[in-house]
């Protein structure tokens, strides 16, 4: 993707931008991220589905379809899966 974004005042900027933040980058490059990755804005997409409840089953299919509009819009693409012990 060919957009040029401003992270001077996106939160994403305390962990990506600056040489004092190399140690984070090596972080995010050890994970396939390229430079101009992590030269996007980081944007978390959070979702509680679970098999538990029938309204939460579908949960993770809705946050899927954000994360891909936040990738066609310019955000970081990064996955990452939290799992509780309930």
């Amino acid at each position: 993707m060919s957009n040029q974004f401003d992270k001077s005042r996106l939160p994403s900027r305390y962990v990506s931008v600056g040489p004092e933040r190399a140690p984070q980058r090596s972080y995010y490059f050890a994970m396939g991220m390229t430079e101009e990755e992590i030269a996007q804005p980081f944007v978390a997409v959070v979702s509680a589905g679970n098999d538990s409840a029938p309204c939460n089953t579908t949960l993770d299919f809705q946050a899927n379809i954000c994360r891909d509009g936040v990738i066609q819009g310019g955000g970081a693409k990064a996955e990452t899966h939290v799992y509780a012990d309930i």
